[in-house]
């Protein structure tokens, strides 16, 4: 079974970049959201989410250029099923205090159902 976690990151921003490790903290937090959705509503964790914590914790990181795109990606995984998180951070340390999507995490699932939706990204 292939199972993987696929990390959407935005890289372009209005007032130019942000620091690499800024972008580093907001893909961990999309990665971590999974998990802390789970433990927050109390759910169950199926087959293939146990099959990944058991197994591989395999996570591929690609790239958007917008915060359109990105949003775009966010929505037509969960439009197909999948457990995506999107990130906003709260502009405290970047973005002059205006509150900006950075990324989203899409699984843990199976290859084939991210495919559909992560497969024509460039990877990070």
């Amino acid at each position: 079974m292939l199972v993987k976690q696929v990390i959407v990151i935005r890289r372009k921003y209005p007032k130019g970049g942000i620091r690499l490790g800024k972008t580093i903290a907001q893909a961990c937090h999309s990665s971590m959201a999974f998990l802390a959705s789970i433990v927050q509503t109390k759910s169950e964790l199926t087959e293939v989410q146990k099959y990944w914590l058991e197994n591989s914790f395999r996570k591929i990181c690609v790239q958007v250029d917008s915060e359109e795109e990105l949003v775009i990606i966010h929505e037509a995984a969960v439009a197909a099923g999948l457990v995506s998180h999107l990130i906003t951070d709260n502009g405290a340390t970047e973005f002059s205090g205006v509150p900006t999507k950075t990324c989203c995490c899409i699984g843990p699932d199976l290859d084939e159902k991210i495919d559909q939706i992560t497969g024509k990204l460039k990877l990070l």
